[in-house]
């Protein structure tokens, strides 16, 4: 059955907003740039590619995005960086990226790209200066300072050939050695980096990987990098967007969000065992997520939050939900989530329901346009599965995955309460959960159906009435002060 959505006066209401603005998006959308899309016929995706899609972007609603890292690399990843100033060839050149941020400006959409400072590849000039400095026995050299050697072997110490000394390495197998963020001198490079990609290039801001192991085991010294480096961005480009990874428990977030930084990842909701798919399992859904939100607005009441439900590290959302025979489901989640609040991210493939899990090639398999139009498969992948049509086939199914997604991200910007407004529980039971969302003065209430089988009814709150609905099948249904939610719906009411 045919999705409903009911989004009064929709189309004027987002022509209010203006075509770019410095302010943070709401929808952004992460892209592995290298399974993207490829416009130079060498299997690999590049800027370019990412730039022949802006359009179908922008009409989905997303108005930011993230780019995985795309500074040059031996890897296929590219987390481990050989040169932070400059564009892998694989993906195209600084002159395609200048033209990649101009485009996404033009379209209201913000960029940011990931900024890998935790650690560079062994094949970093730094790198490569100061194994040579300490090889000659110059462990004064100005770079050896860059990093973190020892000559003590102990757990995450991986030996220099060559040399009694060890360098840190909290990732990886050998090739991504940590930098030393007390160094002053590698701050002064830092300063250099931040100022090439805000000033020059132009991009919007960053997402910071692996900030809980700047320097591993100690939070307070990594909020402190966090602020100097936010502190930084701010001299160059107020206003700049930067989210974090920290891959941690919802306490230990609300302690690295006093470091300035915009947002955090709220890793506590996502993947197969997190709040909202684990909520999605239980036999009373609507209560138990209420519990996990309750616990969620008094831990970090004042902040903007940065849900997701799958990244390049996890298995995606359609194997977390058990959901490979079920859009609906995947729909309901993926609403559900976008009600949360704050800066949403959704991981490339996740529109259109791609399928990927283990190894991490599994997890960031080519973009599914049409059956003829691919990048060539990671490196190291050992699964390929597509079990929901492609992007092209959904784009023209007025039901599809995709085209709900659409309808999710111009709700939110009908409603910009939903992203911005302070959330409060009115009530909950089994399947029902109202939230009401206020901000200076003006409120929102959003009843969701948390049942895939049943309609559900519950009382019309006092002096409210329906503005908009979006439901996977049927329609929400007002009668005699009561509202009536098919399965899987949610009503707006005003």
């Amino acid at each position: 059955m045919r999705t409903v959505v009911c989004l009064i006066f929709l189309l004027a209401l987002c022509l209010l907003f203006p075509s770019y603005a410095e302010t943070d998006a709401q929808s952004w959308y992460e892209i592995f740039v290298r399974s993207y899309a490829d416009t130079d016929g060498d299997g690999i995706g590049d800027l370019q590619g990412v730039k022949a899609h802006l359009s179908q972007l922008s009409d989905l609603g997303f108005d930011g995005i993230w780019l995985m890292p795309v500074m040059p690399s031996p890897s296929y990843h590219k987390y481990d960086v050989t040169d932070y100033c400059a564009i892998d060839a694989e993906y195209g050149t600084l002159e395609d990226m200048r033209e990649l941020v101009s485009a996404c400006h033009d379209y209201g959409i913000r960029i940011i790209i990931d900024l890998p400072i935790n650690h560079t590849s062994t094949q970093h000039p730094w790198f490569i200066r100061a194994t040579q400095a300490l090889k000659k026995g110059d462990a004064d050299d100005p770079y050896a300072d860059y990093y973190h050697f020892s000559s003590q072997s102990g757990p995450k110490q991986v030996p220099l050939e060559g040399t009694m000394w060890y360098y840190e390495e909290q990732f990886s197998g050998g090739s991504m050695p940590d930098l030393n963020l007390d160094s002053e001198n590698l701050w002064q490079e830092i300063q250099q980096i931040l100022r090439f990609w805000l000033s020059d290039i132009g991009v919007d801001g960053f997402r910071l990987d692996a900030v809980t192991s700047y320097v591993t085991g100690d939070t307070q010294k990594n909020v402190a990098i966090l602020n100097r480096l936010k502190s930084l961005a701010e001299t160059i480009r107020p206003g700049c967007f930067f989210v974090g990874e920290a891959w941690t428990n919802l306490q230990e977030i609300q302690k690295y969000y006093t470091s300035g930084i915009d947002a955090f990842f709220l890793f506590p909701i996502s993947q197969a065992e997190g709040w909202l798919c684990r909520s999605l399992r239980a036999r009373n859904p609507a209560q138990k997520y209420a519990g996990y939100l309750e616990d969620l607005y008094s831990t970090l009441p004042d902040v903007q939050l940065a849900p997701f439900l799958s990244n390049h590290d996890t298995g995606r959302a359609v194997p977390a939900l058990q959901a490979r025979t079920r859009p609906g489901l995947v729909k309901f989640a993926h609403l559900v989530l976008n009600l949360t609040g704050g800066a949403v991210f959704t991981y490339y493939g996740e529109e259109i329901g791609m399928i990927g899990s283990g190894d991490d090639p599994n997890k960031r398999l080519a973009m599914y346009w049409n059956d003829s139009d691919m990048t060539l498969q990671p490196p190291g992948t050992t699964s390929i599965e597509y079990v929901y049509p492609s992007f092209d086939d959904q784009y023209q199914d007025p039901d599809s995955l995709l085209l709900y997604f659409r309808s999710i991200n111009r709700l939110k910007k009908a409603y910009p309460l939903i992203s911005s407004g302070k959330t409060s529980i009115i009530y909950s039971d089994a399947f029902i959960l109202v939230l009401k969302k206020e901000q200076e003065g003006r409120a929102l209430y959003l009843v969701l159906n948390f049942s895939g089988k049943e309609e559900k009814s519950t009382v019309l709150p006092e002096n409210t009435s329906l503005s908009a609905q979006l439901c996977t099948e049927g329609a929400v249904q007002v009668k005699d002060g009561n509202l009536f939610l098919p399965p899987y719906s949610l009503a707006v009411l005003e």
